[in-house]
């Protein structure tokens, strides 16, 4: 029987977080066995926040070599690079002319540039149909997201149904799959843990780095359990476990803190130490994404052909 297929990208756009590993790299770790899996480094899409060739470049290694320390198989997950199969960006060309500009509007991640008061560039405008290519072009059965992404799954599942009734039946209708639990990981500051708040702890984190970062999480001085330190923790041991020691600590917060910084060393330092040392033969972990992307490549090049002779342009 033929596995579905699963598809999960992630921005090349700085160091992954806690809230990336709960929120979506710890799920694709366990999905390899169940599904065919597909990881794509979506660098195209980092064009948005990464302005540097350097920086993108620095960027892409670090990410490869982050999914490798957690102990992605490329045996068993195509792991490659949006930017390696430009079929990604072909197709989110033909799909821009099947969408109309209210329909777009009408995305989150613009409204929130919007109140924001930000100069909205195409690149913000347009994003939803290049994660709808990046999405479609693989017969993507499953696309793990947090909560706040689902609009995305959404507007692509529109943009394959809109296609599908103009050209003929061409595309899969993919869906979210969303771990309810840790869909939305708490930051240093009670916010959604994001890079562009600043409030997140890197995945790799050193000790004074992990130090650091959980004494600034932000706490309620009339709280008995301080809840933004709980939340996290949480992440690491059961509620049920954490509740009778927050309550035999209350108000004890520089205690409660100390105890997270403890669990949450315990937890990195192995996934740390496989980094430096995938980090000490950089050529090979990238010869393992370089091959990756041949491999998603041809299934795109067959997906495109399909498209192009849809719409009417292969006419040799």
């Amino acid at each position: 029987m033929q596995k579905k297929v699963l598809l999960s990208g992630i921005q090349p756009s700085g160091k992954p977080h806690i809230g990336n590993y709960f929120g979506m790299m710890r799920q694709l770790l366990a999905d390899q066995e169940k599904y065919d899996v597909y990881v794509l480094i979506v660098d195209y899409h980092a064009l948005k926040s990464v302005k540097t060739g350097k920086e993108m470049k620095e960027n892409i290694i670090a990410v490869t070599l982050d999914y490798l320390a957690l102990g992605l198989d490329p045996k068993k997950v195509t792991f490659f690079k949006q930017s390696d199969v430009s079929e990604h960006t072909e197709l989110a060309w033909v799909f821009q002319n099947i969408t109309t500009m209210p329909y777009l509007m009408r995305a989150h991640a613009l409204k929130d540039a919007e109140a924001k008061n930000k100069e909205i560039d195409v690149g913000t405008f347009n994003y939803p149909m290049l994660m709808a290519a990046d999405i479609l072009l693989y017969d993507a059965d499953i696309i793990p997201v947090g909560a706040d992404q689902k609009q995305h799954i959404e507007i692509a599942r529109d943009t394959a149904e809109k296609f599908n009734r103009i050209y003929g039946e061409t595309f899969k209708i993919p869906e979210p799959l969303i771990m309810n639990e840790v869909a939305i990981v708490p930051g240093t500051d009670g916010r959604k843990m994001s890079k562009s708040y600043g409030n997140t702890i890197p995945l790799f984190a050193e000790y004074e780095e992990i130090k650091k970062a959980v004494m600034s999480i932000v706490t309620d001085s009339g709280e008995g359990i301080p809840k933004n330190v709980f939340d996290i923790h949480s992440l690491l041991r059961p509620a049920s476990e954490l509740q009778p020691i927050y309550e035999e600590k209350t108000g004890k917060y520089k205690e409660l803190k100390e105890l997270l910084i403890e669990d949450l060393e315990k937890f990195i330092a192995p996934m740390r130490e496989r980094r430096k040392a995938f980090e000490a033969d950089i050529n090979s972990a990238l010869k393992i994404l370089e091959e990756g992307g041949k491999k998603a490549k041809k299934v795109a090049e067959a997906k495109m052909a399909e498209v192009r002779k849809k719409i009417g342009v292969d006419v040799y």
